[in-house]
């Protein structure tokens, strides 16, 4: 499987030609919606989902599909057979890549701040994204991309993470609020003997892996 990241917490996953995107957010070039067969929207905050980019994007290719939880659909009225709403337990094809979802909310930013639901993907069945949460899969994930920087999390609760979910490899995601020296010091911590054997990867967006 190929994987591009993109700026923030977009990834593209691709098999056989075939290419969906996750969570293309407003931190995200408008291009990492070229050639996408489907999109997959883990929530509705902007850095994930925004919805005028959606609606432009289904405009333009009245083929694309669209998978999203309930709280996302509710934006994206109007869009008919397009729009696939799932939750935690469903199965599906997407771009003719199998996909399962997991987890249901976000994770919490503060107590007075109203929790969103969230949905992690399991893409191909080993590529996880968990978008905005710390959701372990009921399964065995060879690749986990990794949020390595958020208003919710510290960076204790990432290596415990990484340990729970304990993939071959992780990728950074969730990673455009930090500069330089913050890159850095995440990718020590998160790369280094506290997550094991777990191989850590940041690279600079936009860039291709092989999965």
């Amino acid at each position: 499987m190929q994987i591009t990241k993109f700026t923030h917490s977009c990834v593209a996953a691709s098999v056989d030609g075939q290419r969906l995107v996750i969570d293309p957010g407003a931190f995200t070039t408008e291009d990492a919606l070229t050639g996408a067969a489907a999109v997959l929207i883990t929530h509705e905050h902007a850095d994930h989902f925004v919805e005028e980019r959606i609606r432009a994007a289904c405009a333009a290719d009245p083929a694309l599909q669209v998978y999203a939880n309930s709280a996302v659909g509710a934006h994206l009225d109007g869009l008919g057979s397009a729009l696939h709403i799932v939750g935690a337990g469903d199965a599906f094809t997407a771009a003719g890549i199998e996909v399962e979802v997991h987890g249901e909310w976000h994770a919490v930013i503060h107590p007075d701040i109203p929790r969103v639901k969230n949905i992690g993907y399991l893409v191909n069945g080993s590529l996880f994204h968990p978008g905005d949460a710390l959701t372990v899969p009921s399964r065995p994930v060879q690749t986990l991309m990794l949020p390595a920087h958020a208003p919710w999390s510290k960076i204790g609760e990432l290596i415990d993470y990484v340990r729970a979910v304990a993939p071959a490899q992780s990728i950074a995601v969730h990673d455009g609020l930090l500069n330089d020296r913050g890159l850095n010091l995440v990718g020590t911590l998160l790369g280094g003997p506290l997550t094991g054997d777990v191989g850590y990867t940041r690279v600079e967006p936009p860039a291709e892996l092989t999965v």
